[in-house]
């Protein structure tokens, strides 16, 4: 029943990132009366730091006709019909109309030339457009279905509607405002939960363990990078931290690493090493230690040497005269090198979360949850985890126009009996 001061709308959604502005505004503008609330003070922090502040809001390598190949789930094929359905080229065209312009960098990745305040500007101009009642620093105390209605007792008052769309991110950087409240409505809604882990994260090493390697901290190179069980390969930059490994190869590659798996890390992945070196037998009369150098950043070099006792003795020997054993030691070591992390930086340093609401609970074409009437789920808070590069924020923009499209759809009115 409605209370006095209780207002009512035509869709509810919570969380004021990149889904929930999305959904909001593709709602709104089909005539919907939309309330989107967010507890935060500001808006859309994910997007606004996202991509050193120019927003990476996108991946052009995104294959429509096969798009859960960059995306991680336990029910992959579930994004398909999102992600086909509402592309790339479509934000770029949205960004068009707008007047904002992107340059391509690495692997087909998007970024905005005005900055991520462009692409925020650009969605809360959408939600104004389809009349949306924005509202920030509210919260929700509690949820409750009643007489088919979803009634949030919230900081502004009750509010009440029909569909309920819950577009609340993940737990990673629980600075900007990140909470567990989305997951807490699934449970409440007897909706299971895959499991819920840091991703696109950096990862630690046992201190004793990663004492050698803690002098590198700073350095950076390109490398392939797998885990010890998964066939996926990556090719991106690495980089040494005090604590452990952080930079592109390694936040793609722990969105698949599990904690007893170890790394495999190929640190010269552009030429066959140890042919490499042992031709170099034949003429060179530099030390081995410049002749690895002309290979690889002289920091590791040099590192790498003195931490193996065997090749230790041999750094400033001529090339030459190293023993043919010790050149494939050398190679085989840099080119297969396996080393065991002993956990992340947790979500304070992870960009995403992975695991969340299972999809397999959830229609693909609406993100309407199958046994709960009016109750969506879209963006990071279901179990749908992209690579790094953009294809995060796509997903946010695709399920969030899926949805509120579907949101419209279920408010139009029947056709007119035929008689």
């Amino acid at each position: 029943m409605q209370t006095p001061s209780e207002s009512r709308y035509d869709a509810i959604i919570v969380g004021a990132g990149a889904a929930g502005l999305m959904c909001a505004s593709v709602a709104g503008q089909r005539g919907l009366r939309v309330l989107l609330i967010d507890h935060a003070k500001k808006i859309a922090e994910k997007i606004r730091i996202s991509g050193g502040g120019r927003c990476n809001f996108t991946n052009i390598d995104l294959d429509t006709r096969n798009p859960q190949q960059h995306f991680i789930s336990e029910n992959p094929r579930f994004c398909k019909h999102a992600l086909a359905a509402y592309t790339p080229a479509d934000f770029i065209q949205l960004m068009g109309r707008h007047g904002l312009t992107y340059t391509e960098k690495h692997k087909g990745q998007l970024f905005c030339d005005q900055s991520s305040a462009g692409i925020i500007d650009m969605l809360l101009t959408e939600c104004r457009n389809g009349g949306v009642d924005h509202r920030q620093e509210t919260t929700v105390h509690n949820v409750r279905y009643t007489d088919d209605q979803y009634v949030l007792d919230t900081s502004m008052g009750a509010v009440s509607a029909p569909s309920l769309v819950i577009a609340t991110g993940g737990l990673s950087i629980p600075k900007i405002g990140a909470t567990d409240w989305g997951y807490q409505v699934a449970k409440q809604f007897a909706l299971p939960l895959q499991a819920l882990r840091p991703a696109l994260v950096p990862l630690t090493f046992d201190g004793v363990q990663w004492q050698a390697f803690s002098d590198l901290a700073g350095l950076a190179l390109p490398v392939r990078i797998q885990t010890a069980s998964s066939k996926i390969a990556f090719d991106e930059d690495l980089l040494f931290t005090h604590r452990g490994l952080s930079g592109p190869a390694i936040l793609q590659i722990s969105s698949y690493h599990a904690s007893q798996d170890a790394l495999k890390i190929n640190l010269c992945p552009d030429k066959p090493l140890e042919a490499h070196l042992l031709a170099l037998k034949a003429h060179s009369k530099k030390q081995l230690v410049n002749e690895l150098t002309a290979v690889l950043p002289q920091r590791l070099s040099n590192q790498w040497l003195d931490n193996d006792p065997e090749l230790k003795p041999l750094r400033e020997r001529p090339t030459s005269d190293v023993p043919d054993k010790a050149m494939r030691r050398l190679a085989e070591s840099l080119q297969h090198w396996r080393l065991q992390p002993s956990g992340t930086e947790g979500y304070a340093k992870a960009e995403v979360t992975a695991g969340g609401v299972d999809t397999r609970h959830l229609d693909p074409k609406t993100m309407q949850a199958k046994a709960q009437r009016g109750l969506y789920f879209i963006g990071e808070v279901t179990d749908i985890t992209g690579w790094l590069g953009g294809y995060n924020f796509q997903w946010a923009w695709s399920s969030a126009v899926a949805c509120g499209k579907a949101l419209h759809a279920k408010t139009e009115s029947p056709p007119p009996p035929v008689h």
